[in-house]
């Protein structure tokens, strides 16, 4: 564990280097002992993959006050227990005019379109965080047979729903935004909706399976 002074009112805590499940339980386990055992000083807390970035009340505690504050319920966390990860299935038609990177991360590999979606729609993906924005949940768990990198240069706009891969990452993009990264299908599921009691489909810790569907079925979801 890794203590950094991100800002004048934030404290970064690192937690591991790399993607992993480990770190990330781990960095679950720190939020929910957050939760049960606030610290009334932090006033925002933000996860990431390997990190967890605590913002607080300067006028109330100091970056050192809070880093001892950690320090004493850090034991705890090991002993913690997380609940069961909830299960998302999203329908997703590849390819085509909902995939236009699909040929591509297909050459890339030396693999077939259709290899390509059985590889991303077996998997189990686990949500490590959410950002970017409202409802992008970043997935790991991707196959590194197909993990490709960005595009060269980011498209203007990234239809929603829109099904995408980046390194060892995938993920789905909940509004049009500009986007770099490599979209190989749609889905006509809305990923945030205001309207909803839980605005975002996906949270943290859910598993995320994709299931592939033909275009007909699509449009009759849509």
């Amino acid at each position: 564990m890794h203590f950094q002074y991100a800002s004048d009112q934030s404290l970064l805590v690192t937690l591991g280097d790399r993607i992993a499940l480990e770190t990330h339980h781990r960095i679950r386990k720190l939020l929910k002992l957050l939760e049960d055992e606030p610290i009334p000083e932090i006033r925002n807390l933000h996860p990431a993959y390997c990190s967890l970035l605590i913002n607080f009340n300067p006028c109330l505690t100091t970056h050192g006050q809070l880093e001892q504050a950690l320090l004493a319920r850090i034991p705890r966390i090991e002993s913690l227990l997380l609940p069961p990860a909830n299960r998302v299935e999203i329908p997703v038609c590849y390819g085509g005019e909902f995939g236009p990177d699909l040929p591509g991360v297909a050459q890339l590999h030396g693999l077939t379109q259709d290899e390509i979606i059985r590889i991303h729609s077996s998997a189990i993906y686990h949500v490590y965080f959410l950002g970017f924005v409202p409802g992008f949940a970043y997935l790991g768990g991707l196959h590194e047979s197909i993990a490709t990198p960005r595009l060269d240069s980011p498209r203007k706009r990234v239809e929603p729903g829109s099904v995408g891969i980046a390194g060892q990452q995938t993920g789905v993009y909940p509004f049009p935004t500009p986007g770099g990264w490599r979209v190989i299908g749609r889905t006509p599921i809305a990923l945030f909706h205001p309207g909803r009691t839980n605005m975002s489909l996906l949270a943290l810790g859910d598993e995320v399976r994709f299931r592939a569907v033909t275009p007909q079925e699509y449009r009759d979801s849509s």
